[in-house]
């Protein structure tokens, strides 16, 4: 493997916070899948950007993908509001059980917002990546 194409060469990846919780939440509302992609060639500090596919390629072109969950803290990933969820909790007395659905698409986009901007906060400080020679953390730099 040439020097450029081996990523144990990565020492830490930038990206930014919009881009780590718009991948989470484009995963999560979606068929196909978001992750931070890291392309060749390799060195001690990468930038890691959003990429969506629903065919995985990285084995073709030796890309490295690092899954945006990996990036969140635990309750930030846990926090995630569903759609299913929203209408089936009760505040300030009113029976949101009778939402339309224009009014839990609604909600639902508010709670994602919400979300957001509290995920973008709720970053860790290392991730890990898939190498040929195994599996291994590199540090996370966040952008912005």
């Amino acid at each position: 493997m040439v020097a450029e194409d081996d990523p144990t060469a990565i020492r830490s990846i930038a990206v930014s916070a919009a881009d780590i919780v718009d991948a989470f939440a484009y995963t999560q509302e979606n068929p196909g899948e978001a992750v931070l992609r890291i392309t060749p060639p390799f060195h001690g500090r990468m930038r890691a950007r959003i990429h969506v596919y629903r065919r995985d390629d990285a084995e073709l072109t030796g890309a490295v993908h690092v899954t945006p969950a990996d990036a969140l803290e635990t309750e930030a990933r846990e926090t995630y509001p569903q759609f299913e969820s929203i209408g089936d909790e009760r505040t300030s007395g009113a029976d949101e059980s009778a939402l339309t659905p224009d009014q839990r698409r609604k909600r639902h986009a508010e709670a994602v917002d919400d979300w957001r901007a509290k995920a973008r906060e709720s970053l860790v400080e290392t991730v890990p990546i898939e190498t040929e020679r195994g599996h291994r953390h590199v540090e996370l730099k966040p952008l912005g």
